[in-house]
């Protein structure tokens, strides 16, 4: 049975790309349980938060941050550095055993790889029982695996990509709507709609989709008939 929802718990996973911006730490929600993923922990704890659990080979944390960690309490989970899963995975596996709602920040920046391979693993179908979202200082990312509201305002940018194979969805306030339509992976359909109600609506009723939210949109739009 869900918990109430005063009771669901969110994690914040910290990851080991760009630090968070301090507007995202404003953003957090009070006292969350905080994860670290590798270099994640000099992130979070330059950021003052402290991790419950730090996990990953640890081949790019700084001795300093892991001395700290370790003399503040925090639960070091090593893996060796010959591996089948990133830091990032790893810390979702732990934080979804924990959660019912997902924070990723750290996450972007860097290399173009990490960056496709950490949204791939976002949009994992493991992770369906957990809301997740990522804080990517220059943009938002909302998985979706059944329905997931937007939290944004009217005129908002929104991008739909269905990952891992064609995706089914209905959405509800956006300009250009999909009704209980296939959304291909291999196709810019989804590019740069546009909110026009506050906090609109995607249902995914089969596979998985990524909305992502660019931060201060507005400007130019492209309808899903359109080509930017």
């Amino acid at each position: 049975m869900p918990e109430p929802e005063s009771m669901a718990v969110t994690v914040v996973v910290v990851a080991g790309g760009d630090p968070p911006t301090p507007q995202e730490i404003g953003r957090l929600p009070a006292n969350p349980v905080v994860v670290a993923a590798d270099a994640g922990l000099d992130h979070a704890l330059a950021a003052g938060l402290v991790p419950a659990v730090a996990v990953g080979d640890m081949d790019s944390v700084s001795p300093e941050a892991l001395a700290a960690a370790e003399q503040s309490g925090t639960r070091i989970e090593r893996h060796p550095v010959d591996k089948d899963r990133t830091d990032l995975e790893l810390a979702l596996d732990l934080a979804a055993r924990l959660a019912d709602r997902i924070i990723v920040i750290g996450a972007g920046g860097g290399r173009l790889d990490h960056l496709i391979g950490n949204l791939a693993v976002l949009s994992s179908p493991q992770w369906s029982g957990v809301n997740i979202e990522a804080w990517l200082g220059h943009a938002q990312a909302v998985v979706a695996h059944s329905s997931r509201t937007l939290d944004v305002d009217p005129g908002t940018t929104v991008s739909l990509f269905a990952l891992g194979g064609p995706a089914r969805v209905t959405t509800t306030g956006l300009a250009w709507p999909l009704k209980n339509e296939v959304l291909d992976p291999l196709t810019s359909r989804g590019v740069s709609n546009r909110a026009t109600i506050p906090a609109p609506q995607v249902s995914v009723h089969e596979g998985v989709v990524l909305a992502v939210i660019p931060s201060g949109s507005g400007g130019v739009y492209c309808g899903l008939e359109e080509m930017c």
